[in-house]
């Protein structure tokens, strides 16, 4: 009996990264870009909010088309053809959206206060929903970046309650110990952090104790 044969990915790593409605599309945009320069495959999933606030606070322009728009993906973070898979709101069938097909790692990048709220209650309502869902049941890396000031009571409390779950609350709060000079610095203090999540190595910015001794 000829046995199956198994297909082996040859990718570094299969990262799910969601880009949700708040500001800060930057530090998603150069987190995705950080992970394809990796080799990372790349799930990536956009909410409508989110085309939006990339509109508003960026220079790239996603099409309306899916494929449309990870066409613009993959050039811009100048990725291998197929390296980033874009995915639909409710793409039910698609790997992340199953235990047994998602990502070991996940991150939301921003993450909204609404993604957030509904991601500590269980709400799947769209893909982005369900795939930190998947990764919380699955106790696999879940990484929420949320970009709010200030927080209510009520942000506290999910955050809590998704730390207590096991995921990581990772605010998008750069420091200033290493001198930034741009925005791009900013930028990349907080990408570092959440790339060393990850387990990725990364080169954007030093341990502390690396190199800031005078």
């Amino acid at each position: 009996m000829q046995q199956r044969q198994k297909k082996v990915n040859t990718l570094a790593e299969r990262i799910t990264l969601a880009i949700t409605g708040a500001s800060g599309a930057q530090y998603g945009l150069r987190l995705m870009q950080c992970l394809v320069a990796s080799g990372a495959e790349v799930f990536c999933m956009i909410s409508r909010a989110a085309k939006v606030v990339i509109e508003t606070e960026t220079s790239l322009h996603l099409p309306d088309g899916d494929r449309e728009a990870e066409a613009a993906l993959i050039d811009y973070c100048k990725a291998r053809a197929g390296q980033i898979k874009l995915l639909g709101h409710e793409e039910w069938m698609s790997p992340v959206a199953s235990g047994s097909g998602a990502a070991s790692k996940m991150v939301v990048c921003p993450c909204s206060s609404g993604t957030l709220s509904s991601i500590a209650y269980g709400a799947s309502n769209n893909l982005i929903e369900r795939a930190a869902d998947v990764a919380l049941k699955e106790r696999r890396k879940l990484v929420l970046v949320p970009r709010e000031a200030p927080y209510s009571e009520i942000h506290l409390e999910n955050m809590l309650k998704l730390t207590r779950m096991g995921a990581v609350i990772l605010p998008a709060s750069p420091g200033f110990y290493n001198k930034p000079e741009t925005m791009e610095d900013l930028v990349d203090f907080v990408v570092a952090r959440i790339l060393s999540q990850l387990d990725i190595e990364q080169t954007l910015m030093p341990g502390w104790g690396e190199s800031y001794i005078n």
